[in-house]
């Protein structure tokens, strides 16, 4: 499956979201079974990295809502939720940051009035990634053998509409991806500055510590 396209005209953007789809839905497949890993490089080793921390979260999170944990172990799952997701936020600005130089390395920008869209193409990927999540998980579901006739009918529903948010994102991708790299839209990307892993921000962490001091 090629990821990146090598057509050189300014406006061919660099994926296909379906491939990218298709590629987030294997991983999720093998990581079930292997640990969490990629040897992608470019913008799909950026959307790699990004689905990874997606995949930690959420299975961090089934162990935060288990009723038989300790709440030590609860402590530490939520550590382990706000690191991921730390990362996540990162790997979300890195998938742009990489946008951002390749429009750059081709000479695309788009007038100073263009209309900007209402997230980025990093944001969506990562709407993308945790529907392939969703969609693996239901999946899951739909195959049980032990589950009651209406469980199964309820999941089929819920599975067809998650299969046709798939494609309208993806088709959603693509259209935002073209227009981005025809440039007659601005990739504009503003960091999202997460306040509560840093110690300085953090009102709780900051003045816990002067209170020590």
């Amino acid at each position: 499956m090629t990821i990146l396209s090598t057509v050189s005209t300014h406006d061919a953007p660099p994926a296909s979201a379906a491939d990218l789809a298709d590629l987030l839905e294997q991983l999720v497949a093998e990581w079930h079974s292997v640990e969490p890993g990629h040897s992608h490089e470019g913008l799909a080793g950026r959307i790699c990295d990004n689905h990874r921390f997606n995949f930690l979260l959420w299975h961090e999170e089934d162990i935060a809502r288990s009723p038989d944990v300790s709440d030590t172990k609860i402590a530490e799952v939520k550590r382990a939720i706000d690191g991921y997701n730390q990362a996540r936020n990162d790997a979300i600005e890195k998938t742009d940051d990489w946008l951002v130089g390749e429009l750059a390395r081709r000479g695309v920008e788009a007038p100073a009035d263009a209309p900007a869209s209402t997230e980025t193409p990093g944001a969506a990927l990562d709407r993308l990634s945790i529907l392939e999540l969703r969609r693996y998980h239901m999946r899951e579901q739909l195959e049980r053998t032990d589950a009651s006739q209406d469980h199964l009918e309820k999941v089929a529903h819920k599975m067809a509409v998650l299969d046709l948010q798939r494609q309208h994102l993806t088709e959603a991708i693509d259209r935002l991806l073209a227009e981005i790299f025809a440039g007659s839209r601005p990739l504009r990307v503003y960091r999202q500055m997460k306040m509560y892993n840093d110690p300085t921000m953090n009102p709780y962490l900051y003045k816990a510590r002067r209170a020590a001091a």
